[in-house]
């Protein structure tokens, strides 16, 4: 790191103090203002920081990564931004409606008090377990890898790179979360999305530059690389059902886990984008942006232009993956090679580091610190949206149901209160992900085992007025049980402790775990959804005067009349902007 470097990385975290203090000078001591921004949020706001909350470690980490791995293949995520759309035409409506803080509200008022608290339960412990802990990864892989010499002796112990890194993003972040609440946090991440992008995009070029262009980049890939559509024509049956094992020596080598190595048709094309539909729009972490926006038209355009940035991935995290690959394959860049390859080969576990790597081996001083500012921005504005949704869903949803008489200024500082105490667990969890170089791989899969009841129970309770809460909480219940069942099955594999000998070849465990995770979470919803009409069709019709409003049906017409006059041809526009980018991506990456 060049001293330029380090003085633009001071002015970033000026000027997002600077801002963060301003908005916190501004802020009101109301519950409606410390966690919804008192719902004063433009589009523009609410879109970049949506977008800016998505943007964490999976990108800086796992999307590069996979990038210089299995190239494009992973875009099937990110041209998933239709999914956005959805919220914006189709749920904002009836959040907008019903006023309500938090999605577990949402589903209190169309279901049961119980799923509510079963829903925050859920998502408090998803938060702490995936978001924060991946989080935290990715701040320590990005300042071990950029940093690798910078040390800290307290008494006997010495802080590396990797604790220096992870502390400084966790206590940076927290503070201005705590103070501020989502005000604060929606205003700065909307300036950590132009600097992340800005940033990213300066890798793309200066990489591209590098490699001999984008025709070179083709050549060097190869179209396999380049094709998103290789999972359509699987090797065989086996290629379909389950990961593919490499045996050498009568001993499984290689075992594609996760994201990491295969991409089942079946499971992007059907499992994909129930994931994908319940981040988008029924996740706190995310809809609460949405939350914030002052009414239907506000929100909806937020969510179609969080739709158009939320395709840019593709060009700044993936494809610099794969200029990593290039020019490590090629032996452009020898520093590249030693650090991306093993016997002659680009490795999994190493390519994680891709995105940094790259931004050490080709950028020039001041723009390699603005490219650190980037991912910094990015980590912060991540774990900045689970610290809010977490405090948000614990003090509204729980803390105020059991004091129902607390006062605003009371809510407010139980919100700081439970904020400081999820960067108190952030802090722990340092050493517990550091030790596990197979946890970000498997948290990734925890999203796709808590996802498939969760949107089945929202996305059938707006469509299907007969469905009651009896049928939600049996949905959510039985779901739960089923990915928490294949979390313990995949535990012990993962992490390989010592006394595990592994399950018997054939057996229903090991089934159960060599079964691709897309398939079983498709199994997941499955399942939800014919729990939650049999139990809903079994036991008595919710009350009529209880739908109203929250259900397709019962949405009276001069709710329909305002939903109407809530866009104009600028929104019609730009979602057929978004689909049409969505398309011609899938037209060109065909190999």
């Amino acid at each position: 790191m060049h001293a330029l470097d380090w003085i633009v990385i001071a002015l970033y975290f000026t000027i997002l103090l600077g801002v963060a203090w301003w908005v916190i000078l501004k802020s009101k001591n109301t519950a409606d203002d410390y966690f919804l921004a008192g719902r004063h949020l433009g589009w523009f706001i609410v879109g970049a920081s949506i977008f800016a909350s998505n943007i964490g470690s999976e990108h800086l980490v796992g999307l590069a990564g996979a990038g210089a791995t299995s190239g494009v293949a992973m875009a099937h995520y990110e041209l998933h931004a239709w999914c956005v759309l959805v919220l914006g035409w189709v749920f904002v409506p009836f959040y907008a409606r019903s006023k309500v803080f938090t999605t577990p509200e949402f589903l209190e008022k169309r279901f049961s008090a119980s799923s509510r608290w079963l829903l925050s339960l859920i998502s408090l412990v998803a938060y702490v377990l995936t978001k924060m802990a991946v989080g935290i990864f990715a701040g320590g892989v990005v300042f071990s890898t950029l940093l690798p010499e910078l040390s800290w002796k307290i008494g006997g112990f010495e802080l590396d790179s990797f604790w220096i890194g992870s502390i400084l993003v966790v206590l940076a972040t927290g503070a201005y979360t705590i103070l501020g609440g989502l005000r604060t946090v929606a205003y700065t991440e909307a300036i950590q999305t132009f600097i992340f992008i800005f940033g990213s995009a300066a890798v793309t070029w200066f990489g591209l530059k590098a490699v001999g262009g984008w025709g070179e980049l083709r050549s060097i890939c190869g179209s396999d690389m380049f094709n998103l559509w290789k999972p359509l024509v699987p090797a065989g049956v086996q290629g379909t059902w389950s990961p593919v094992e490499v045996v050498e020596a009568g001993k499984v080598v290689k075992q594609a886990w996760y994201f990491n190595d295969n991409f089942p048709w079946l499971g992007m094309l059907f499992c994909a984008p129930i994931v994908g539909l319940w981040y988008w729009c029924t996740d706190q972490y995310i809809v609460q942006r949405a939350l914030g926006a002052p009414n239907e038209t506000q929100a909806r355009r937020g969510a179609i232009f969080a739709g158009m940035l939320k395709l840019l991935p593709v060009f700044i995290f993936i494809v610099p993956g794969m200029i990593a690959f290039a020019l490590a394959a090629t032996g452009k860049s020898e520093f590249l090679r030693q650090h991306m390859f093993e016997n002659g080969q680009v490795s999994n576990e190493k390519a994680q580091a891709a995105f940094p790597l790259l931004v050490q081996a080709i950028l020039p001083p001041g723009v390699r610190g603005l490219v650190v500012a980037g991912l910094l921005a990015a980590l912060m504005s991540s774990l900045a949206g689970a610290f809010n949704a977490s405090s948000t869903l614990f003090t509204i949803d729980f803390y105020g149901k059991l004091r129902p008489r607390a006062s605003q200024h009371e809510l407010v500082w139980m919100g700081r209160i439970a904020t400081a105490v999820l960067v108190l667990i952030a802090l722990v969890w340092i050493p517990v992900v550091r030790g596990q170089q197979g946890l970000y791989i498997y948290l990734q899969g925890v999203q796709s085992y808590l996802a498939p009841p969760i949107f089945a129970v929202f996305f059938l309770g707006v469509f299907m007025k007969r469905l009651n809460a009896a049928g939600c909480l049996s949905a959510l219940v039985v779901g739960f049980l089923l990915g928490a069942f294949r979390l313990a099955v995949d535990t012990p594999v993962l992490l390989k402790p010592q006394w595990f000998p592994g399950y018997e070849p054939g057996s229903f465990l090991w089934i159960i775990n060599k079964t691709f995770f897309q398939y079983y979470s498709l199994v997941i919803f499955l399942v939800s959804a014919l729990v939650m009409i049999g139990v809903s069709y079994a036991t008595p019709a919710p009350d009529p005067e209880r739908l109203r409003g929250l259900t397709y049906a019962t949405v009276s017409e001069r709710e329909r009349l305002e939903s109407r006059l809530s866009y104009d041809w600028r929104d019609i526009a730009g979602t057929a902007l978004v689909l049409g980018v969505i398309l011609a991506g899938y037209l060109y990456f065909n190999g």
